[in-house]
């Protein structure tokens, strides 16, 4: 009989919980963007359809390593979220680009 993973976690110790929680938080900022875009619930013509383009672009568009920030923003955004750029600099700097509109915040 299958359980339910609410179940199984109840039974987890509090340690086992938070190292749970922190190895999936580790895996979604590994995501793809077709990973992201199934963990929303849409499928690629649901997602294609919000953005304007057809699926097999949409499909291309995934399947990228690389892409202009602006068409990875629009992405997200369709996907319900809000897109975030850090960048790491030496001496443990973090810089976040607010939304590419040319201002930056220190952290």
């Amino acid at each position: 009989m299958a359980r339910k993973f609410n179940e199984l976690r109840d039974k987890m110790s509090p340690q086992r919980r938070a190292k749970s929680t922190l190895m999936a938080q580790e895996m979604m900022a590994e995501m793809l963007l077709a990973e992201i875009r199934k963990q929303t619930g849409l499928t690629q013509v649901d997602l294609a359809e919000r953005l304007g383009i057809t699926q097999p672009t949409l499909s291309k568009l995934e399947s990228q390593d690389d892409m202009q920030l602006s068409t990875l923003r629009r992405i997200i955004e369709a996907l319900g979220g809000d897109l975030e750029v850090i960048a790491h600099l030496p001496g443990d700097k973090t810089v976040t680009l607010g939304q590419f509109r040319g201002h930056a915040q220190t952290a």
